[in-house]
């Protein structure tokens, strides 16, 4: 059936205030049930992790519940479920970890395409130890990132190979699996930034070759907070700085303090409404997630196609890259105007849209064009509509004339 547009949005309150939100990949607007779901945790006696009352049950179930969902996300199994404030917190946990075992000699490589939150973390550790980090580039013309480039870089000293399932800045699905393949074949890890890929179809951690994935649950309709997955036995295989009082168990040896209870409440009612988003499918959550997700995705992918068509017609426009697979995420400079300017102009007209380098420090600086304020993201997600591309499409229009009748 044809996806559901109107129910889908009526899931999302936030959207009544009539602001075109076009920056699915900075956080996305969160969930009614989600919401609810929160709010109830808060309202509710909660006590911190205890099998001796109710309210310390409660607490333990509220975790339980959070690390299933994310396992149905991602094709995971809930033990393997680390959970955490930020993607990029996981990540520096998981790279203080690994890093302790490398030695001068041992390499890392990294990409260029990356979100620094999975790049920084890698390459300080790698300082750290005296690794070498060795960069995987981008092709400046597309945005792809050439698996044939990973043979050249990895070797029999490579530990780690960190790669984004999909940028947050061209949008670009490099070739994981294939990635992963070339590193495991030499005995590397393998760490997947998921975050801006998750919330765009289904996901699964064997499937892509991961041996860590990271994912953020405000950037599909949930709270603020994010999960790092892997095998179990990976995870045994680690021991990171902890509280001596903390557990030693698996996966809460890698969680620090006392969780938010009512934000885990609201992780697995994200899931639950991603479970939803085809009300036609039954089964397992994992099945519905599958189907749900692969109809949003079907979905946002003829609003891309929709919203690349008429950047493409609008003189003026340059897109960044053109990746044979992307998320719908696309990166723009405007002719005449800086992109905090355009960033300025079009939220006076009632567009969310970022502008600048969206923490794509090394590909903006690899492109040249830090210095210059970045580009402009027009970021879709599964609740936004052919008319709001149109009317941004319009509105670009009016600003390019505008600043072309300035620059003039």
């Amino acid at each position: 059936m044809p996806f559901d547009i109107a129910r889908t949005r009526a899931a999302y309150p936030a959207l009544a205030e009539g602001f075109v939100h076009l920056d699915g990949a900075g956080g996305t607007q969160t969930a009614g049930p989600v919401i609810d779901a929160v709010t109830a945790a808060m309202r509710a006696a909660v006590g911190n992790r205890s099998a001796a009352f109710a309210p310390g049950r409660r607490s333990l179930e509220m975790v339980a519940a959070a690390r299933s969902a994310v396992a149905d996300l991602l094709g995971a199994e809930p033990e393997g479920v680390v959970l955490g404030p930020s993607a990029t917190a996981l990540t520096y946990t998981l790279a203080r970890a690994l890093g302790a075992g490398w030695r001068p000699g041992d390499e890392v490589v990294v990409s260029r395409l990356d979100h620094d939150a999975n790049v920084r973390p890698w390459v300080q550790a790698a300082e750290a130890a005296g690794a070498t980090v060795r960069w995987a580039e981008f092709d400046r013309d597309t945005a792809e990132l050439p698996v044939a480039r990973y043979a050249e870089l990895v070797g029999e000293r490579t530990r780690l190979v960190a790669v984004t399932a999909g940028s947050n800045a061209t949008g670009t699905v490099p070739d994981v699996p294939a990635i992963a393949a070339t590193a495991h074949a030499a005995g590397a890890l393998v760490c997947v930034d998921g975050v801006h890929s998750v919330p765009h179809g289904p996901t699964d951690l064997a499937a892509l070759g991961a041996d860590f994935l990271l994912t953020s649950a405000y950037k599909w309709s949930g709270p603020h907070l994010a999960a790092m997955v892997a095998a179990p036995a990976t995870w045994e295989r680690l021991r990171p700085a902890k509280l001596l009082p903390s557990s030693d168990a698996v996966p809460d040896r890698f969680e620090y303090g006392t969780p938010s209870f009512p934000l885990l409440a609201g992780v697995a009612a994200a899931v639950d409404h991603l479970a939803g988003l085809d009300p036609t499918v039954t089964g397992s959550r994992r099945e519905r997630l599958l189907a749900g997700l692969s109809a949003a995705r079907a979905y946002e992918e003829s609003l891309l196609r929709r919203l690349l068509a008429g950047l493409a017609a609008l003189p003026g426009v340059t897109v960044l890259g053109c990746p044979a697979r992307r998320c719908p995420t696309v990166s723009f400079r405007l002719a005449g105007l800086s992109p905090q300017r355009a960033q300025e102009e079009l939220g006076a007209a009632g567009f969310c849209l970022s502008a600048g380098d969206y923490y794509a420090y090394e590909y903006f600086q690899a492109m040249g064009l830090r210095d210059s304020g970045g580009a402009v993201r027009a970021s879709l997600y599964h609740y936004n509509t052919a008319d709001e591309v149109d009317r941004l499409l319009g509105e670009l229009d009016r600003l390019v004339a505008g600043g072309s009748t300035m620059a003039g």
